[in-house]
């Protein structure tokens, strides 16, 4: 597994997305609005910043109004998505997706629970 990205919770992801690309000298490399959400990516090099900012209620909505803005989630890479669930649970890890969703970008992704994994909610994305 690699590093893949860090999702960021805003309320401004255009705005957010302009200064992080003139702070990290970083191009947005993709944009689209997906499950409610105006998502932005940011090419770091040696992975991606995932903007979400909600456009209606849900997960991100949710966490804003709970935590305020900063970082929601860490994502890794991987070939086998499946295989990375299964040893999830050989391993005993509480996972919030069974099996692998529509995510961000069209990549299959699968989340684990963060009360299992200390505090950090973890995103499978599939290669």
């Amino acid at each position: 597994m690699n590093f893949h990205h860090a999702g960021i919770a805003t309320e401004d992801a255009a705005g957010l997305a302009d200064r992080y690309a003139a702070l990290f000298e970083a191009s947005i490399v993709h944009e689209e609005r997906f499950d409610g959400m105006e998502i932005r990516f940011l090419d770091l090099g040696s992975g991606y910043f995932e903007l979400l900012e909600p456009r209606e209620n849900g997960p991100i909505a949710d966490y804003l109004d709970s935590h305020g803005p900063g970082i929601h989630h860490l994502a890794l890479s991987t070939a086998d998505i499946e295989a990375a669930l299964t040893r999830a649970a050989d391993q005993g890890i509480d996972r919030i997706d069974d099996e692998p969703r529509p995510g961000a970008w069209g990549h299959a992704v699968a989340f684990l629970h963060p009360s299992s994994t200390g505090g950090v909610l973890i995103e499978f994305v599939a290669d």
